[in-house]
């Protein structure tokens, strides 16, 4: 985007894994944690009201006993299922990691200080995730940024659950609507995944895909609605005046 189109956002809308923090973050510690205080927290909680919730919002076939709820879970995260009664429970598991410092999110060094900066400015910015509004809460709270706690500078949270799929442009015409005093084209959406880039773009907003360390190469045939970014130290003129 050129930086007079870049002048005239007033919002980001910003994905978090691959974008803000490295994908092996959610697949090499967020998902092998949970995965592994699940049976502790099972065998404990398994008939306490504060873990009915999560048991309850799991198919009734899977919630039968401990040992067939596991496999079930574990089923779920081996396939990456994006279902919501999993991103739930995985958050639920995540919060007491964080608390002891035991996870700590590992944002790239150019989003902290970039985040303030378009905070300082006047932006919104929104964060929309597959996982839980509560687990992006969780991950911006506890990150390695000077101060630790970001969740001050986002003024929205969206997940599958009240906003919809990230590939679908129903999802991103949903977090439009919301914030109805913003036209859609002030509107930036910054992600690794094409296929949510192109479905913020089939909404309305604008859109840049963000290339990071890890992260899948974008395919050869796909046809980007602007050139891709490593680092959001690219996108200077955002948040300036355009006089």
């Amino acid at each position: 985007m050129a930086p007079k189109e870049l002048r005239k956002i007033k919002a980001v809308l910003l994905d978090i894994e691959g974008t803000v923090c490295p994908i092996s973050f959610v697949k090499d510690v967020l998902f092998p944690y949970a995965v592994n205080v699940l049976p502790a927290v099972l065998e404990q909680q398994w008939d306490k009201p504060e873990f009915s919730a999560y048991r309850n919002a799991f198919p009734d076939n899977c919630s039968t006993d401990p040992a067939t709820f596991e496999a079930h879970f574990r089923d779920l995260v081996c396939r990456d299922v994006k279902v919501a009664y999993l991103k739930a429970l995985q958050g639920y598991l995540w919060t007491e990691g964080y608390r002891t410092g035991e996870i700590k999110a590992p944002l790239f060094p150019d989003v902290a200080e970039r985040l303030l900066t378009w905070h300082d400015a006047g932006l919104r910015l929104v964060i929309y995730s597959s996982g839980s509004v509560a687990a992006q809460k969780l991950l911006f709270a506890h990150t390695n940024a000077q101060p630790s706690d970001l969740t001050f500078l986002i003024s929205g949270w969206f997940d599958t659950v009240n906003a919809g799929l990230k590939t679908e442009h129903e999802s991103y015409a949903t977090i439009l609507a919301s914030s109805g005093d913003i036209q859609a084209d002030e509107w930036l959406f910054l992600s690794d995944n094409p296929r949510e880039v192109s479905a913020a773009t089939a909404a309305g907003m604008q859109s840049i895909p963000v290339v990071r360390p890890g992260n899948a190469p974008l395919p050869h045939d796909w046809i980007s609605p602007s050139q891709p970014i490593t680092s959001f130290s690219e996108l200077a003129s955002l948040g300036t005046k355009n006089f």
